[in-house]
């Protein structure tokens, strides 16, 4: 699995994996998660352009290097915020998720950043039961933070607070305390501090918006 820098040429593809993504939520009977439109292109390449959107892929497939599952992500506070992170039903079990979110935790931590974080879905088996495992946790009420809150209240405006939502976090390991070995070098994208317009639609093991 490659785990790179989304190009332009990926965008509409990424559109394509999320409206595939929202699907099984239909089954959970969440067809407004399921029917929502996928993040508009003119988002995307703004997420491209700094450095926030980065796609997993197979180059020794049948398919290339076509990607498979996409992550957005937003500087929030203090942790690298994962705003979208969406696998096409088509790849799944092949922990393309868990790639992209573990790309994720080296940037943030070679940048500096103290943790991953992420709002979700409580009750839906590939949302916040997924992610626990994955080590992150439930934060409390008094543990959010000021963009942590802000993104809540968007999320609730866009009509998704219709069932149970939290936000979790899973605190890095900086890069001078882990065991040597561990991981190599990490090149860090343009990442600017101010958060991007958080996106509200629906995928398979998801955060941000979803």
């Amino acid at each position: 699995m490659r785990i790179r820098s989304a190009r332009r040429s990926d965008l509409p593809l990424l559109q394509d994996i999320e409206r595939a993504a929202g699907e099984p939520f239909r089954t959970l009977g969440m067809a407004f998660v399921a029917d929502d439109d996928p993040p508009p292109l003119d988002l995307l390449e703004s997420y491209r352009l700094a450095g926030r959107c980065w796609v997993a892929s197979d180059p020794l497939s049948t398919t290339g290097d076509r990607p498979l599952g996409y992550v957005l992500a937003d500087p929030v506070d203090d942790a690298l915020h994962i705003e979208q992170v969406s696998v096409d039903p088509a790849a799944a079990r092949r922990g393309i998720g868990r790639e992209l979110i573990a790309h994720l935790a080296e940037s943030a931590t070679a940048r500096g950043m103290a943790a991953l974080t992420l709002t979700t879905f409580t009750d839906v088996p590939w949302n916040a039961p997924y992610y626990a495992r994955i080590g992150f946790r439930v934060l409390a009420e008094h543990e959010l933070t000021d963009g942590l809150r802000a993104i809540r209240a968007e999320e609730a405006q866009h009509g998704l607070d219709r069932w149970p939502r939290v936000c979790m976090r899973r605190d890095l390991t900086s890069a001078a305390t882990r065991p040597p070995g561990t991981a190599g070098a990490v090149t860090i994208p343009r990442m600017p501090d101010a958060p991007g317009a958080p996106d509200t639609a629906g995928a398979v093991a998801v955060s941000g918006g979803t």
